[in-house]
């Protein structure tokens, strides 16, 4: 019976950490996708020295744990000035690693496009960014669904490394019940129910998207 109660008593305040780890997921991601489509833009389309900047940024945010880089951004920039709020702190963080990976997500996805595609584009007059923009890029956006699944549930998991800098999302709320009813079992494994279900909601959500724009011949998966 105290477990039920507990249970009943936490889920206002767990369905409140629960949408500010929405908010991070949701943030996080589009900083991702913006940042990732100028890096993925710039190492396939760029001269020699932009294609090095961008391979070195790819690189580091890929090699540093995801908590040494919201440290150095919340602990680290005050140093010179700079003083975040934790969420978005955090936010930064979170989409700046991730526009790492996406943007080699992207950059596969581009690759794999027939480069006749290009030539006919650029024969009717088009630049680079117009080709990019309006021929390449659409297709390379149904092609990376499949990858940008993953990596958004990847994302929605690693929010809970906010908590590291007081963040109030999920797992935090999840700790400030614990300390008042003292049942750490039943509230980390509500947490863990949670996370499962946003994390499946999420990929099956995107494949069915995935599978509506899938073309006949174009699949972007196995079967």
């Amino acid at each position: 019976m105290q477990d039920i109660q507990v249970i009943i008593n936490s889920f206002p305040y767990l369905l409140k950490g629960t949408l500010v780890t929405l908010e991070l997921t949701l943030f996080s991601l589009i900083i991702g996708f913006v940042v990732g489509v100028v890096i993925s833009f710039g190492q396939l389309y760029g001269n020699k020295f932009v294609q090095f900047i961008f391979l070195i940024y790819e690189r580091v945010f890929r090699s540093i744990p995801l908590l040494v880089i919201l440290f150095l951004i919340f602990y680290g920039l005050p140093a010179i000035g700079i003083r975040l709020d934790p969420l978005i702190a955090s936010i930064l963080g979170l989409g700046l690693r991730s526009s790492a990976y996406q943007s080699q997500i992207l950059r596969g996805a581009i690759s794999s496009i027939p480069k006749g595609q290009l030539d006919a584009a650029y024969s009717i007059g088009m630049n680079k960014i117009q080709t990019f923009f309006y021929i390449i890029f659409p297709q390379a956006t149904r092609i990376a669904l499949s990858g940008w699944t993953n990596e958004a549930a990847v994302v929605l998991k690693d929010t809970s490394l906010a908590y590291a800098l007081g963040v109030v999302e999920l797992l935090r709320q999840g700790t400030y019940i614990i300390s008042v009813t003292n049942r750490p079992l039943i509230v980390y494994l509500i947490c863990g129910v949670i996370y499962f279900i946003l994390t499946f909601s999420i990929s099956r959500g995107l494949g069915r998207i995935e599978k509506k724009l899938a073309i006949p011949g174009y699949e972007t998966r196995s079967v």
